[in-house]
C-alpha cells in the first residue's frame, strides 16, 4: 500500500540525488530515453582503486511496462566516488545532481543501443557468410 509522505526539506537538497531520496524517503524516479520507467539506488563496494578503499555506483532498476508491477532489468554504472568507507563513497555520490544522473543513464541507454544494433549487424553479416559457404 502505497501512502503520501510530504517532502521535508530540512533532510537535504533535493536537487541532488542523495538529498532528493532524503527529502522524499524514496529512491528518485526517471523517465528515460527508451520510454520506460527507472528508479536509482547508490550502492557502494570495496575496490583496490587509490582513489578509495570504497567505490559508490548507481543501480538503476528498470520496471515492467505492463501487466504486473515487478522488475524487468538494470543497469549498473562504474564506480563513479570513492570513499574510506561505504557511507563516505555514497555521499560523495549522492552529492551530484539529478540532471546528470539522467544524463548518465541516458547515456547507459545510448551505448546499449548502439551494442544492440551492432551485435545484429555482425550476426547478418555472419549469416550472410553462412550462405555463401553453403551455395
Amino acid at each position: 500500500m502505497s501512502r503520501f509522505l510530504p517532502a521535508d526539506h530540512s533532510k537535504g537538497d533535493e536537487r541532488t540525488i542523495g538529498g532528493y531520496a532524503a527529502v522524499h524517503a524514496r529512491p528518485a524516479a526517471f523517465d528515460a530515453r527508451d520510454g520506460l520507467s527507472y528508479s536509482v539506488e547508490i550502492l557502494a563496494d570495496r575496490t583496490d582503486a587509490p582513489e578509495g578503499a570504497y567505490g559508490a555506483f548507481f543501480l538503476f532498476i528498470q520496471w515492467k511496462r505492463f501487466g504486473e508491477q515487478g522488475v524487468a532489468g538494470h543497469l549498473e554504472t562504474p564506480f563513479l566516488a570513492f570513499g574510506h568507507d561505504a557511507s563516505s563513497a555514497k555521499a560523495a555520490l549522492g552529492a551530484m545532481p539529478v540532471e546528470e544522473v539522467q544524463r548518465i543513464l541516458d547515456a547507459m541507454l545510448v551505448e546499449r543501443e548502439e551494442e544492440a544494433r551492432e551485435a545484429a549487424r555482425r550476426a547478418v553479416e555472419h549469416d550472410d557468410w553462412d550462405d555463401e559457404m553453403t551455395a
